[in-house]
């Protein structure tokens, strides 16, 4: 089968990146062939067909200047560049389907337009609530200008009905397919579909101990001040390392300095095998969320890795954890009690480990890749039947 994979960039940025490019790896060894599309990006892997990619723009904030704004929120709404780019790639690479990811603000829904154009049958993994045209809860980008646009590109992609050409929306929680059907999507286009575990990872855990690690962009809507906070209440027991970077992260070194001085390292973004490693180490993983999350990759590298999870019981996080098994569930924007489960854990570091076998054993039986690509490839033959 020749799979053409679309998304934004082509590097471990986020969530949707990093289960694009394993789940290509996995495809590859497993004689398919792949190919992708995404915006030009200095730090994109080397990949063929990057001559035909679009330039990237800034959007993330938009840059400042009213020419730099009007070219990102063009690109934003629909991006001519990308759609005649995706064009040549289809007509040399002849994809028998395209699985469409994050393509909001670099390459818009054009490609979607593309793929009807040339009756490449589509599916889409949703990574977030876009395609449902559903502002993300406690998102918004840096300016005004952007918080704008932003409203302009779900109100126009909405109305144009521009996510019409996928066949099937791909939902890695129960919680986002609710969403994506409230919002229109047609129940028999919708398939809940877990992601996977790398068990390509580092060894499940042996030693119990070891610090309490976040994971993800740094943004208020992570509640990694929660965090934070909560070490302060812990009173000198414990170490945290946030792993990530984004707007919030000057903030965040402020407060760790104020709140739990020396017991709080922001690690910035690192490797993808150095992430795995420390995650490894942890006596658990915390997912202090104030917004309803999908399903975060880092859940299930812990899982993978033996290492148990305290998250906040919302959205996909909930579907994921269960309370006092396999880590602890908390309410958002709660330091007292999120402190109150950290502290248990640490203070209980061969509970948490025992925690951490039974994640071990989730991972394996739900989270397996062979499982995945066996289920992924029944949604693309679906689509395959009934057309692009």
């Amino acid at each position: 089968m020749r799979i053409l994979h679309v998304n934004r960039f082509l590097y471990h940025q986020w969530d949707a990146e990093s289960y694009l490019l394993a789940l290509a790896d996995l495809q590859r060894g497993r004689g398919e062939r792949v190919a992708f599309f995404a915006a030009r990006h200095p730090d994109n892997i080397a990949v063929p067909y990057e001559e035909h990619f679009p330039k990237y723009i800034p959007t993330d904030p938009l840059p400042r200047g009213p020419v730099g704004r009007l070219r990102g929120t063009g690109r934003m709404l629909w991006s001519s560049s990308a759609r005649r780019g995706i064009g040549k790639v289809i007509e040399d690479f002849r994809p028998d389907v395209a699985h469409v990811h994050a393509i909001h603000h670099q390459l818009s829904p054009s490609v979607l337009s593309a793929l009807k154009a040339a009756r490449v049958p589509t599916v889409m993994t949703v990574h977030d609530y876009r395609p449902a045209c559903l502002q993300e809860p406690g998102r918004r980008n840096g300016t005004p200008d952007a918080g704008l646009a932003v409203s302009l590109e779900t109100w126009l992609h909405r109305r144009l009905r521009a996510y019409e050409p996928v066949r099937r929306f791909i939902c890695p929680s129960r919680f986002l397919a609710e969403r994506l059907t409230r919002a229109g999507a047609r129940p028999g286009r919708v398939r809940v579909l877990d992601h996977f575990a790398d068990g390509a990872g580092p060894p499940p855990k042996t030693e119990a101990g070891g610090p309490l690690v976040c994971v993800g962009r740094l943004g208020p809507e992570k509640g990694f001040d929660v965090a934070i906070t909560a070490m302060g209440m812990l009173r000198g027991i414990g170490e945290l390392v946030i792993v990530g970077d984004g707007p919030a992260r000057s903030a965040l070194e402020r407060m760790a300095d104020e709140v739990a001085p020396g017991r709080v390292r922001l690690a910035g973004r690192l490797p993808e095998p150095e992430v795995s490693e420390l995650i490894r180490s942890a006596t658990a993983l915390v997912v202090p969320s104030r917004c309803p999350e999908n399903q975060p990759l880092a859940i299930l590298r812990a899982f993978a890795c033996g290492v148990p999870v305290i998250g906040t019981a919302l959205g996909g996080v909930s579907e994921l954890i269960v309370d006092g098994a396999t880590g602890k569930l908390i309410p958002p924007d709660d330091p007292l009690l999120l402190s109150s489960a950290m502290l248990a854990l640490l203070q209980n570091p061969r509970e948490a480990l025992a925690m951490g076998l039974a994640c071990r054993e989730v991972a394996r039986r739900r989270f397996s890749a062979e499982g995945h690509l066996t289920a992924l490839r029944e949604v693309y033959s679906e689509a395959i039947k009934e057309g692009g």
